[in-house]
């Protein structure tokens, strides 16, 4: 009797399981893993950290339906930035499954994957994933379109995603470059405005990073916001860790090596600079 017992729980979670990948995988097949695994890996070690330790952002991580903003120019390694505090709050969560974690990173090449749509169904997917049950209103969801093969509005994700969010204790939703957001057919007012409903009717905390754009600045208008820039120590360790792309016979010469990062790193202003792309080296060649 009991092996009987044994078979058909094991039959039910099979079945289970099979409806929860069809589910997720109905939502969206993108995947920003593999975007975060790649950018997280570029990290120079040690850096980011004053972003990490800094007052806005701690206050952001400990109290809940606050929303960070993070402008900055481009070069200012906003992407590496946000791949660091994607992993932090890993390494701070991972074994709490009350805690939600999602992230998009936008990409103006690929505004074909990245409609308001396509979005907030990622956002949602990550939220569901690793969950032992599937939400009632995900099901609800699927069963009234997959029948037909017809596809959610913005409107019914935007609701779903919201019913999912609440029953987190936290929620970090973090999004970078969304000054990358395509403008035509108003996608990114759309998703601007479903971000806006996130952020007002739940405890979610939202961090964004984006260029200077007035229209994004407006929306998330009375939220702390923080400037993005590479900072002296961040550019140094960077240029540090990157010493094996200069000409070989810098790397028997340390004092070489130390003029070449101060000089760098005073004329950086703020931005990351590709060594094989400076005037400086080109002049040590001569």
């Amino acid at each position: 009797m009991v092996g009987v017992q044994e078979g058909v729980q094991r039959l039910l979670r099979v079945q289970h399981d099979q409806e929860y990948e069809a589910i997720l995988h109905w939502l969206t097949p993108i995947d920003y893993a593999s975007q975060q695994s790649d950018f997280i890996s570029r990290r120079q070690e040690r850096t980011g950290l004053w972003l990490l330790n800094s007052d806005e952002f701690q206050q952001w991580i400990k109290q809940p339906k606050r929303t960070l903003l993070c402008p900055g120019i481009p070069g200012a390694g906003k992407t590496i930035l946000t791949s660091i505090v994607i992993d932090h709050l890993y390494e701070l969560n991972h074994d709490n499954p009350t805690t939600g974690i999602a992230y998009i990173y936008f990409n103006f090449r690929q505004q074909h994957e990245q409609k308001s749509e396509d979005l907030l169904s990622s956002l949602l997917k990550q939220l569901l994933w690793g969950q032992e049950s599937i939400h009632e209103s995900v099901k609800t969801l699927y069963e009234r379109h997959r029948p037909n093969q017809t596809r959610p509005s913005l409107g019914e994700i935007g609701a779903v995603l919201r019913s999912v969010v609440i029953n987190y204790s936290r929620t970090f939703i973090i999004i970078d470059a969304l000054d990358e957001c395509q403008v035509s057919d108003e996608n990114r007012t759309k998703f601007l405005s479903e971000i806006s409903k996130l952020r007002l009717q739940t405890q979610a905390n939202l961090f964004l990073t984006s260029r200077h754009i007035p229209e994004i600045e407006m929306e998330f208008e009375g939220s702390v916001s923080m400037e993005i820039r590479a900072s002296s120590d961040d550019v140094r360790r960077y240029l540090e860790g990157h010493m094996s792309q200069l000409p070989s016979f810098i790397s028997h010469k340390v004092d070489l090596q130390d003029e070449i990062v101060t000089e760098i790193t005073q004329a950086a202003d703020g931005m990351y600079v590709p060594l094989e792309a400076l005037e400086l080296t080109k002049r040590i060649n001569t």
